[in-house]
């Protein structure tokens, strides 16, 4: 198999770290760095592997909720009485009971 010469630039620093580990796993570092390349790729591709359908159903989800009409903003003032209160209600469920009286994005 024919190689091919890759060329990196790095951090002196760096550079030395690289090579006591090379030589503690008793590599040079050319296939030190060609190892560690190769075992990063397979890692990358199992989680890509694993991950498929659920980046799929997300990606799915993404364009279809793209596609939805942009919901009108409603300020306090708009809603009645009941809505206030069940939107309170909700607040309370996700934050807790004993939540402060702010809401997220206010400052207590």
């Amino acid at each position: 198999m024919t190689k091919t010469r890759l060329s990196i630039s790095l951090e002196q620093e760096q550079a030395e770290h690289i090579r006591r580990h090379a030589e503690r796993a008793g590599m040079d570092v050319s296939a030190y760095l060609v190892h560690a390349a190769t075992r990063q790729m397979a890692e990358t591709e199992a989680i890509e592997e694993q991950f498929s359908e659920v980046d799929a159903l997300i990606a799915a989800a993404e364009a279809e909720a793209g596609a939805l009409p942009e919901v009108p903003k409603v300020t306090a003032g708009q809603l009645t009485e009941q809505e206030r209160r069940d939107v309170e209600a909700a607040l309370d469920l996700v934050y807790g009971e004993d939540r402060a009286s702010t809401r997220p994005g206010q400052v207590a």
